[in-house]
């Protein structure tokens, strides 16, 4: 038998909810219409918001961000790079029910093909900058099968 524990306060606020054996802990955050159940683990500085889904199994940690429409049902479903040479920020990309792979990087959120864009727009005067978040791009394009030309899941 499942039972909301919706706990507020330190870890979890706003609508987010927590049902079952799922934990939150360390600094880790869980707001907005989070929901974790089954099994689940949020912990270190990772945080959920938005109508993000952990559940299963599924372990989120180190400074992990899931958000918008992200479904993680299993560890493999999120990949976290970093930290970045420019602003030592951590880029964390993960299965999305809205987008299909979501991308979170300091204040971008958006598609794969959408994070490919504006880090050629925003490093294009830093050679050394730009080579590391193209590679962040490629080593998501793998994680998630994206097709590395279009940016966009491969149909299988």
């Amino acid at each position: 038998m499942t039972f909301e524990v919706n706990i507020k306060g330190k870890h979890v606020s706003g609508n987010a909810q927590v049902f079952g054996n799922a934990q939150v802990s360390g600094n880790a955050r869980v707001s907005g219409n989070a929901r974790m159940y089954g099994n689940a683990r949020v912990s270190g500085n990772a945080r959920m918001y938005g109508d993000a889904m952990v559940f299963g199994n599924a372990q989120v940690s180190g400074n992990a961000l899931v958000s918008g429409g992200g479904v993680i049902e299993k560890t493999s479903d999120y990949l976290v790079v970093g930290p970045a040479k420019s602003s030592g920020r951590f880029t964390t990309a993960h299965k999305d029910s809205k987008i299909g792979i979501r991308v979170n990087c300091g204040c971008f959120s958006g598609t794969v093909k959408e994070f490919s864009e504006a880090i050629e727009e925003t490093h294009k005067d830093n050679k050394e900058h730009l080579e590391q978040y193209r590679l962040f791009c490629q080593l998501i394009a793998f994680n998630f099968n994206v097709n590395p030309e279009t940016r966009m899941p491969k149909n299988d």
